[in-house]
């Protein structure tokens, strides 16, 4: 996999901001098959950081209803990236 299809995109939330600023964890969107070593190895290469630790999570679609139909949003996976205490990312 390619680095760049690996990250689909950051998660820019008020909740990520604050965890930006007070422990240098930022929130990615990521490929569903991409482990903890090509997450680091793609937010490294792209952002030019160094990474601490990576977490990830499978976020599970959600139940939609628009009138009488239904559906699920997709499910996806979602990576929080420690980075070292001397690193930081401007995702503005």
């Amino acid at each position: 996999m390619d680095d760049y299809s690996i990250i689909v995109k950051p998660l820019i939330t008020e909740q990520g901001m604050h965890f930006a600023n007070a422990k240098g964890a930022y929130s990615f969107e990521v490929n569903k098959k991409a482990n903890k070593a090509q997450i680091r190895n793609a937010v490294e290469k792209i952002y030019g950081v160094k990474v601490h630790k990576v977490r990830t999570a499978n976020r599970k679609g959600k139940y939609r209803r628009r009138g009488r139909a239904t559906g699920m949003t997709p499910s996806w996976k979602k990576a929080v990236v420690y980075l070292e205490p001397d690193y930081h990312i401007d995702l503005f």
